[in-house]
């Protein structure tokens, strides 16, 4: 769990809003995060927000020269996927911009195509960097089902598809 909650962190950092991460994951397990690390031990030993406790913030960490250039390392290695993701969400918040045509049908698929899109190419940009299995089937299993969502979505207003593409597996 802890693997989902680091990335859902590092991947609120890129995201306008919760809202993407509560749709794509179904609802509660993606919440706002709100500088509270609720694995960490708080005063009392433990867990934030067990046993009547009030959250602690998260205390910055003292980095020394070994963790200073771990961490560069760290985000270097990670950089590319951040690329991508950024590029993936400018791309969907860009599309989803849409002036209303006073068909609300049309209009809803005209936003939540791109939506989908970007659920999409997130997952493509994350899935060569994964290294957690269970992230990396959801992922898939993402990509699979948006593009079924979209196809549905056109079909349901009688929009031409859009051409097909293969589904990246990696």
């Amino acid at each position: 769990m802890s693997h989902l909650r680091n990335f859902l962190h590092q991947a609120g950092r890129h995201i306008a809003g919760s809202a993407i991460c509560f749709a794509l994951l179904g609802g509660g397990a993606a919440l706002a995060h709100n500088g509270v690390d609720h694995n960490a031990p708080n005063a009392t030993g433990h867990a934030a927000g067990q046993q009547g406790e009030p959250a602690q913030p998260a205390q910055p960490a003292k980095a020394g020269a070994s963790d200073a250039a771990d961490n560069a390392a760290a985000l270097a290695h990670e950089q590319p996927f951040l690329d991508g993701n950024a590029n993936a969400m400018a791309k969907m918040m860009s599309a989803m911009h849409v002036e209303p045509t006073g068909n609300i049908d049309r209009d809803f698929v005209t936003m939540m195509a791109p939506h989908h899109q970007g659920a999409i190419d997130m997952c493509v940009a994350f899935l060569p960097y994964a290294t957690n299995p269970q992230l990396k089937r959801l992922c898939q299993e993402i990509i699979v089902t948006q593009q079924q969502e979209i196809v549905a979505m056109y079909l349901a207003i009688g929009k031409a598809l859009p051409p097909s593409t293969p589904a990246p597996t990696r």
